[in-house]
């Protein structure tokens, strides 16, 4: 996978930047615009490069301090056809699919993390389809909640600043899911309260409805599934495969929890309250642990195969020596 970087410097750093991007191992072209950029007044610099050497050279721009006095912005051309660029892919270590860009992966998880009236528009939403699934016994309003939450956004976004230290990023996912859920299950529990007496539903309705039994009984299982999501969900997110959250989002419980803790605790069944809430707690956790070991297994991997590379060229080097 061929990526493209758009470097705008000022005239006096270009040729620093130039030097880095040339000797940087899957770097296929380097173009130099000489004053082409006119707010800020320097240069354009336009490097063609594998995705898997695009994080190393991210880090030696960023030591440059690349960002402070200009810009980087990186894009994925549809199509390149070019045998310098196949070349250079193949020089690069590793698999383009498995590579990760972290500036990418902060800015994507910081941007689904924030606690926008959308985002809380979408956890009320799908909050009201739990309950109603749960009060109607319907399996199929209960897959459409968990269709519907935003809620791996944020999960997500905490796994990363505890990974990177971004605590800015973490205090806004924390917010997310600290302020998101009660008001979501607030209102969950608002409408179960009203719709008591409209006689909408019994108030034994809990005791009847078989197809929610799981969500207020946990167990091993419930968090195996969380940490398997958890990890389906980080490497989604890595591979840039939004299909697969899907499948996440569907497969875990935290919506349905909640919404069952509102409606239980407006019915008095205080300990099917608190079973929901142990099977969103262990949702949560096992999402988020799960999210953070991936992380910190691709930043080892990634760590490590530069120097294999590295290792490889000097190999091939003192082999080609008469």
């Amino acid at each position: 996978m061929i990526v493209q970087l758009r470097i705008c410097v000022p005239e006096k750093l270009s040729p620093a930047v130039v030097d880095c991007c040339s000797g940087e191992i899957g770097v296929a072209e380097v173009a130099r615009h000489s004053g082409a950029s006119l707010v800020p007044p320097g240069d354009v610099i336009q490097v063609l490069l594998a995705r898997e050497s695009v994080e190393r050279l991210v880090e030696k721009l960023h030591a440059l301090k690349v960002q402070e006095v200009g810009s980087i912005s990186v894009t994925t051309p549809e199509l390149v056809l070019s045998d310098r660029a196949d070349q250079a892919e193949a020089a690069a270590p590793g698999e383009g699919a498995d590579a990760v860009i972290w500036d990418e992966v902060s800015r994507q998880t910081g941007e689904d993390s924030r606690l926008t009236w959308s985002y809380l528009a979408f956890l009320v939403l799908a909050t009201q389809l739990a309950a109603i699934g749960i009060v109607t016994d319907s399996t199929i309003a209960i897959v459409g909640a968990m269709a519907v939450g935003p809620e791996f956004g944020p999960l997500a976004a905490l796994a990363v600043a505890l990974v990177r230290r971004q605590w800015r990023l973490g205090r806004g996912a924390a917010l997310a899911l600290g302020v998101g859920f009660p008001v979501a299950m607030l209102a969950a529990a608002l409408t179960a309260w009203l719709s008591v007496p409209l006689g909408l539903f019994p108030a034994d309705v809990l005791d009847r409805g078989s197809a929610v039994d799981f969500i207020y009984h946990p167990g091993p299982y419930s968090l195996i599934v969380a940490v398997l999501a958890g990890i389906a969900g980080m490497l989604s997110v890595i591979s840039r495969r939004s299909a697969a959250l899907v499948g996440v989002f569907i497969s875990v419980t935290t919506v349905p929890a909640a919404g069952f803790v509102a409606v239980a605790l407006v019915l008095g069944e205080y300990q099917k309250a608190a079973g929901s809430a142990l099977q969103l707690g262990l949702n949560l956790v096992g999402i988020v642990v799960a999210a953070v070991a991936v992380l910190i297994f691709y930043r080892l991997i990634t760590r490590r195969l530069p120097r294999d590379a590295a290792l490889r060229l000097r190999r091939r080097a003192l082999r080609s020596r008469p």
